[in-house]
């Protein structure tokens, strides 16, 4: 300040260098409070006043006087202006840890609820399934046995072991869509087909899937991802739409890979009233962490679609 109060003295009145004044008062105000800011305004004024006190131009010392209040209002200016400013900076650092933070939990949910998936189907597979397989042959041992020596009960243990056999079969497709092979020969396409079949067997929906050009995703947390918002929407619409026809189309090129969901349901609200269900907020998250297109819209003759559109990024 008393730098800039000397260059002021020194250049005389011709060449003002009151703006020069805000510098270090912004560095006070930066670095230090409201308070010490005003203060130094203040004390800027005074320093003004001094550097050009013997050589304005005015008459009368009430035109110097209210030239030196009229610095001092912009000083002032300047420090609680500069007072704003930080505040805002602060409170958009804020709003940007927050984000950041609400993003990194939003990584950490999906994660575990992948690992805990992934966790349930190898149970379900390596676990249950085994187990049922053991009963199921032991009983087939017995039927044998009964069947061997004539005794008319044995019919009942192949009924029996129809029922386990079934259930095992059941089973397996239970813990294939818990958590599915992304990465083998197959690929995204055969898992999204499985996924059709089992929930064809399920509901009384009929579920077709089609797919065309290339389809293949060789990054498999890609592939997971958009397995995933396909159970999702097809869940959603086997459960809530009422519909009776649900189509899973795959289709690639060299810029994108598009999933879409279409079913002939009941369709939903817009954007503003259909809810923040975890269900499409999850959707959209694995979205945006892909980068891609996003949409649930309703369709004009009835119904829902949903559609992700996945950029590809290839290098010659």
């Amino acid at each position: 300040m008393l730098f800039v109060g000397w260059l002021d003295w020194s250049t005389g009145w011709e060449l003002s260098l009151f703006v020069f004044y805000a510098v270090p008062i912004l560095l006070v105000v930066w670095y230090g409070n409201l308070f010490s800011a005003i203060l130094f305004a203040l004390a800027s004024s005074g320093v003004w006043w001094l550097a050009n006190e013997d050589q304005h131009p005015y008459a009368t010392g009430w035109g110097y006087l209210w030239a030196s209040l009229s610095r001092m209002t912009y000083f002032l200016f300047v420090a609680v202006g500069g007072r704003a400013l930080r505040v805002k900076r602060n409170a958009e650092r804020g709003r940007l840890r927050a984000l950041e933070r609400a993003s990194e939990l939003e990584r950490q949910i999906v994660r575990i609820s992948e690992e805990e998936q992934q966790r349930i189907g190898r149970d379900l597979h390596d676990g249950i399934c085994q187990y049922l397989a053991g009963i199921k042959c032991a009983l087939g041992i017995v039927r044998h046995d009964l069947e061997t020596k004539g005794i008319p009960q044995h019919t009942e243990l192949r009924n029996i072991e129809s029922l386990l056999k079934d259930a095992v079969t059941k089973t397996r497709d239970l813990a294939r869509g818990i958590s599915p092979v992304m990465n083998n020969e197959a690929g995204l396409a055969a898992a999204l087909q499985d996924l059709c079949g089992t929930s064809a067997c399920m509901y009384t929906a009929k579920v077709r899937f089609q797919s065309g050009g290339d389809v293949n995703e060789h990054d498999p947390q890609k592939a997971l991802h958009l397995y995933r918002i396909a159970q999702e929407a097809l869940g959603n619409a086997l459960r809530h739409s009422g519909a009776n026809t649900i189509s899973i189309t795959l289709d690639g090129d060299d810029q994108a890979l598009e999933l879409s969901v279409v079913d002939n349901g009941r369709g939903i609200q817009n954007a503003t009233t259909r809810g923040n269900g975890m269900g499409l907020r999850t959707m959209e998250y694995r979205a945006r962490s892909m980068n891609a297109e996003f949409s649930v819209a309703p369709l004009p003759q009835g119904g829902t679609s949903v559609r992700c559109r996945v950029p590809r990024f290839r290098t010659a």
